[in-house]
């Protein structure tokens, strides 16, 4: 009999809480400089950043780009990377004269659809430990 794995009970679960997570921080970015002039809108491929994630997970690495983060000490923890590189740029619809290319009310729909893909996540992620809880409680 097989010990219970986090990674085989929650899935990617975890992995997209996490990139949701950096997603709306990209996104508030988005919308915060939404007058901002010169200001380019920025997001990331969320489905091809969720399968690097778990590819990279399924080798024994934390990091989500494929970047190895140096650890010098055996003790140090392993750090979950997040490089800007992996931006890209949104194309515009009609972008404003100052160069701005944010904007708001679609990044607003972005923000407020990946904000329910958040809360979805996290309701899965909090249905599977109460079952684990349960489970090691033998109920």
């Amino acid at each position: 009999m097989a010990a219970i794995n986090f990674s085989n009970a929650l899935g990617v679960h975890d992995e997209a809480l996490q990139l949701r997570g950096k997603r709306a921080e990209v996104l508030a970015n988005n919308l915060a400089n939404s007058d901002t002039p010169g200001f380019k809108a920025r997001d990331f491929d969320f489905r091809t950043a969720l399968d690097n994630a778990v590819e990279q997970s399924k080798v024994g690495t934390s990091q989500q780009t494929g970047l190895a983060m140096e650890r010098t000490a055996a003790g140090h923890i392993a750090g979950h990377g997040y490089i800007e590189d992996d931006l890209s740029y949104r194309n515009p619809m009609q972008p404003a004269i100052d160069g701005n290319t944010v904007d708001s009310q679609i990044e607003q729909a972005l923000y407020a659809r990946n904000s329910l893909d958040y809360n979805a996540s996290f309701e899965f992620l909090s249905a599977k430990f109460k079952g684990l809880k349960g489970a090691i409680r033998g109920e």
